[in-house]
């Protein structure tokens, strides 16, 4: 059965009545949107209801969009505005940037996502195990002490204290920081592993039995940099929608505290906003909720997502425009941080 214009237009009205108001939305409402008949726009909910894409809850009642007839308009029918520049306005003045730190950055951004969208928001640090380590620094703490921090090329600064059993001197911190930063630098941080630094401390001759402190230390910033945090924001908002009903909120909510889980579902391809509806995140939890997740990047290497979770009725084309805003904003703030590194 073919999906004509008209078809689409009544599919497409069905969808935003019910995101709007979310209720079974008549004929009569949208014979007069698009100026047909009542008589007209039932035939036609009939034939989308016979497509899949169109539900009946009630015998009397309106139509509701199924999951598959949230997709065809997701994917083909919806229309994203255009941010007005008084939206964006209010969103770079929530993100101005303040002191280096990347992490209050997204904490901010992850807490506006929520407020926007009424929704719960997610936003994954920078890292993961193709960052690569961008430059080693070591600061000395006290006369056996000193800091050993690793910078990455996302933008993240992770950092562990080590201790020698002799003295550290300034010549001494100086060899250890050619050495990191002429064997280390431009390495992903999946690269370094106990073996490679095993062979990188045996390279060094005699300077092996004194690094081995600073290689532990490297070992353990590098994994740091390698693992992702997730923040979340707006659990509450969950409560806000009576078709959730409170169990399945709390399915959500326990899903989402599987911080790991998350994190990969939120891994979707960079570039546009990605939607998976319902059954399409592949977790049982989810599905009675939709994600739309956009990655950002730093220096023009993927670094990490935001993402909202809510009722399948969410606004797709409204939160499409503000979760692709703000991953550009983001973008670009951690990019110029790093750059000032």
């Amino acid at each position: 059965m073919e999906l004509t214009l008209r078809r689409k237009r009544i599919l497409a009205s069905v969808v935003t009545g019910y995101i709007q108001h979310g209720e079974p939305v008549g004929s009569k409402a949208i014979a007069e949107e698009i100026g047909v008949s009542s008589a007209t726009v039932r035939n036609e909910m009939a034939s989308l209801t016979e497509l899949g894409l169109l539900e009946q809850p009630h015998t009397s009642a309106g139509r509701v969009p199924s999951q598959r007839g949230y997709r065809e308009y997701v994917d083909r029918l919806m229309q994203v505005p255009e941010l007005t520049p008084a939206q964006r306005r209010g969103i770079d003045a929530r993100l101005a940037p303040g002191q280096y730190d990347p992490e209050q950055l997204l904490l901010r951004a992850v807490q506006l996502a929520a407020g926007i969208s009424r929704c719960i928001a997610a936003v994954t640090t920078p890292g993961g195990p193709g960052s690569r380590i961008k430059a080693v620094q070591l600061v000395q703490t006290s006369r056996r002490t000193a800091m050993l921090l690793v910078m990455s090329s996302v933008g993240t600064m992770k950092s562990r204290v080590f201790r020698c059993d002799y003295d550290l001197t300034n010549d001494i911190l100086r060899v250890f920081f050619r050495v990191f930063n002429e064997r280390v630098t431009g390495k992903m941080v999946s690269e370094i592993t106990p073996a490679f630094l095993q062979s990188l401390g045996a390279s060094l001759g005699e300077l092996y039995a004194m690094i081995g402190a600073p290689l532990r230390a490297l070992l353990e910033a590098a994994d740091d940099t390698a693992r992702t945090d997730t923040l979340l924001s707006g659990q509450m908002n969950l409560l806000l929608y009576q078709e959730l009903g409170a169990a399945e909120a709390r399915r959500v909510l326990h899903f989402l505290e599987r911080r790991q889980e998350l994190a990969s579902l939120l891994a979707q391809k960079p570039g546009r906003v990605t939607v998976l509806i319902g059954q399409e995140c592949g977790w049982p939890e989810l599905e009675g909720v939709s994600l739309l997740t956009a990655r950002y990047h730093v220096d023009g290497q993927d670094a990490g997502a935001i993402a909202a979770v809510g009722p399948v009725r969410m606004d797709y084309p409204g939160l499409t425009a503000v979760l692709g805003y703000l991953a550009e904003q983001i973008s670009g703030q951690l990019t110029a941080l790093a750059r000032e590194e």
